[in-house]
């Protein structure tokens, strides 16, 4: 129990951000500590990364992160970059491995990260408390007084960082939403980001049909472009483009899938015709595509030539097979949502906030960090960056 016990600082959440602004507070000679309503800690961070943790990138920059406000992130991610969370991991010789995009990942386990916060929580005395269901908060003058079914507790300083929507079998919620409110701060409205398409029209059967098909695709919304995997679901349309595009998707936005982003099939398919005159499309296609996908493909753009050799086929029909094969058109009728979201888009409005330090300009005392604020990253280790960053500047003033 906690009950009516005085600390400099509380932080509400026991995730990547919660956990490093916790021990980093610590090392200032601060009393921490940190409460979270989950059973344990960090369950976030031992799923991410397929278990393995992609805990920052090597090619973080500001054109990685969306916020209504483009340049409030910049302050943290300066004052604290990748190359000091990457030297700290190496401090405690945990073995990493960059994969494409400069991610970094853990060559063992999830787990290395989560016990290394952990560990500089206790080298710094941080107390942490699970189970902990939080009821009314209250500020007075100087102090803001937690009440909760372990007890009440007051502090100081108090971080909110209980993260977002996505994932709420991990224990998310929209504590730090409300909490926001209570104090006269306005939330931006929030989405799912960082999620798998879904589709009502003929291209759910086709990703039915595909399950498991994984290719590298140039994807485009909005004049915003991505070259990554897309893998086929039987639920819809996944993989690392269609994570990454989704945060710059509406609903209604029809999106444009380059097949064959290395390719060029308008020079590639009349040589062809001139070198592989009997063959059929689906054959010299099936050179560079899946036979499955190509299958597809045909019922879709060249159906009544599917049996007629290359010098058969028109040049117009076959420039049209070639626009559809570098702008194949979809239209996602929404996507996975919270469930599988691996972020949240929106949040807490960074005009309330300092970029400097993720006080609240109005309500002293009060700070929020990582995923909870209107700041989203790229898939690829940018969001525990934003993590680790906005956790360190808010730990130097709290």
């Amino acid at each position: 129990m906690i009950n009516n016990k005085q600390y400099d600082v509380v932080v509400v959440g026991g995730g990547a951000s919660g956990l490093f602004c916790a021990s980093q507070a610590a090392s200032r000679g601060r009393s921490v500590l940190v409460l979270d309503s989950s059973n344990k800690v960090g369950k976030k961070i031992l799923m991410s990364g397929g278990g393995r943790c992609n805990f920052t990138n090597y090619n973080v920059t500001h054109e990685n992160y969306l916020s209504k406000n483009p340049h409030f992130f910049k302050s943290a991610l300066n004052q604290y970059n990748q190359w000091q969370f990457i030297a700290m991991v190496e401090r405690y010789d945990i073995s990493y491995h960059e994969r494409k995009h400069g991610e970094l990942f853990c060559d063992d386990s999830a787990k290395d990260i989560l016990a290394m916060l952990l560990n500089e929580c206790a080298i710094y005395g941080v107390e942490i408390v699970t189970r902990c269901e939080l009821g009314k908060i209250n500020r007075s003058e100087n102090s803001y007084t937690i009440d909760s079914n372990q007890g009440g507790v007051t502090c100081e300083s108090l971080v909110m960082a209980t993260g977002g929507l996505s994932i709420p079998t991990m224990g998310a919620s929209g504590f730090a939403y409300d909490i926001a409110q209570q104090f006269g701060l306005s939330v931006l409205p929030r989405i799912a980001g960082l999620v798998p398409f879904t589709f009502s029209d003929y291209v759910k059967g086709i990703s039915e049909k595909l399950t498991g098909l994984a290719l590298e695709v140039e994807i485009t919304v909005a004049k915003q472009s991505f070259t990554e995997n897309l893998l086929f679901t039987h639920r819809g349309l996944s993989g690392p483009s269609v994570l990454q595009i989704s945060n710059y998707w509406t609903l209604g936005d029809t999106v444009a899938v380059n097949l064959l982003p290395d390719h060029d099939l308008f020079k590639l398919l009349p040589d062809f015709k001139q070198n592989k005159a009997k063959s059929l499309l689906r054959t010299v296609l099936s050179e560079f595509l899946s036979k499955g996908l190509v299958a597809e493909l045909e019922q879709l753009f060249w159906l009544p030539y599917r049996d007629a050799p290359l010098a058969e086929i028109p040049d117009a029909q076959l420039n049209d097979v070639a626009h559809h094969i570098h702008q194949w058109q979809i239209k996602p009728s929404g996507t996975e949502g919270y469930r599988t979201a691996e972020v949240t888009l929106g949040g807490v409005d960074t005009q309330h906030l300092s970029s400097k330090t993720m006080e609240c300009k109005d309500v002293p005392g009060l700070y929020f960090i990582g995923e909870a604020i209107d700041v989203t990253g790229h898939l690829g280790g940018f969001n525990f960056q934003w993590a680790w960053s906005s956790a360190f500047v808010a730990a130097q003033h709290v």
